[in-house]
């Protein structure tokens, strides 16, 4: 294996953006305006946020949100619901009051008056626990039955 002088591996650190420069919390704001489509180009959103573009280009690929994942688990459930109007709304919610994040809902085709739905949520500060909201989940109208699969 040939050997790299000069060369250093990329490493990641995680700092306080308190004692970092102004230019990357700015960048970090930047690219969300553009993902949740607040602004339609990385040019308007510079603008918006007041840096220029070549200084976002510059750090566009080295400033990157971390997800503090000790306050976040992710929780997978299962559940059958009755094949009526509604239902899966009144789901989402039932998952909405307890200030759960929904990441994914898959449902199948109902068949017998039921359909198989698969959720997975992002519980973070002030989310119900997840057997709670297991619990909450059973007494939605037009819920057959609803199981925690897995929790991170």
């Amino acid at each position: 294996m040939p050997e790299l002088k000069g060369l250093m591996q990329t490493q990641y650190i995680v700092v306080d953006t308190s004692v970092l420069p102004e230019i990357f919390g700015k960048v970090l704001e930047v690219k969300k305006l553009v993902a949740d489509r607040t602004e339609k180009s990385f040019a308007a959103a510079c603008k918006h946020v007041g840096i220029s573009r070549s200084a976002f280009y510059k750090y566009r690929d080295y400033v990157f949100a971390y997800d503090d994942k000790m306050t976040q688990r992710i929780v997978n459930f299962s559940a059958v619901l009755r094949d009526e109007s509604g239902v899966l709304s009144n789901l989402l919610t039932k998952l909405h009051s307890l200030n759960a994040n929904i990441l994914t809902v898959n449902q199948s085709i109902p068949v017998d008056g039921v359909a198989a739905v698969s959720i997975s949520l992002q519980c973070g500060d002030g989310t119900t626990n997840p057997v709670e909201i297991t619990n909450a989940l059973k007494n939605v109208h037009g819920v057959v039955e609803v199981k925690l699969l897995s929790g991170e």
